[in-house]
């Protein structure tokens, strides 16, 4: 029985939501990245939270793992159809970010 939800955006946070998994769609929104890059990319993330994230993220239908077959291991992550298609949300929380570092004077 699928999970019912009483508005859109409870469904969207329960996809989206978590500080780490909004991270990873972000940076995989820029294009295909290998498991060392995202692990560069995200400091502060545990090799374990980030294994788990990219797996329940593929789980969810929005991240694409593909493994070459090669030795040593080369493993990328993209995004699928569907996680192209929160692009604009990510956008908007990206600009959303922006504007209130600026107005708080927080620096990246």
């Amino acid at each position: 029985m699928p999970k019912r939800y009483s508005c859109p955006v409870e469904l969207t946070v329960d996809v989206v939501g978590g500080r780490w998994r909004t991270v990873l769609l972000s940076h995989l929104k820029e294009g295909v990245h290998r498991y060392g890059e995202l692990r560069r990319l995200t400091p502060g993330i545990s090799e374990k939270m980030l294994s788990q994230r990219l797996r329940e993220l593929e789980a969810d239908g929005l991240v694409r793992r593909r493994d070459r077959g090669t030795v040593p291991p080369h493993v990328e992550y993209d995004l699928t159809d569907e996680g192209r298609s929160l692009a604009p949300v990510l956008q908007a929380l990206y600009d959303w970010g922006v504007a209130r570092a600026e107005r708080s004077g927080i620096r990246f």
